[in-house]
């Protein structure tokens, strides 16, 4: 059984950007975050509504959609 995905696009919100499930946090600002070497846990401070969880989801989903093609 396929897990549901932590975040999800609606024209409503943000103009259908990637967002958390449940916030309006797009999920690039979580990329952003890392590549400007940002924690999770720094992440996680500035973007309360944000679960541990969803953030875990999301780099599973990219590492296994990284690594389906190596």
């Amino acid at each position: 059984m396929k897990k549901e995905p932590a975040y999800h696009s609606d024209p409503e919100i943000l103009s259908g950007l990637l967002v958390f499930k449940g916030t309006r946090v797009p999920v690039k600002s979580l990329f952003d975050h890392l590549k400007a070497g940002d924690s999770i846990e720094v992440f996680l401070d500035g973007f309360p509504s944000v679960k541990r969880a969803q953030v875990l989801a999301v780099l599973q989903e990219m590492e296994t959609e990284v690594l389906a093609h190596a």
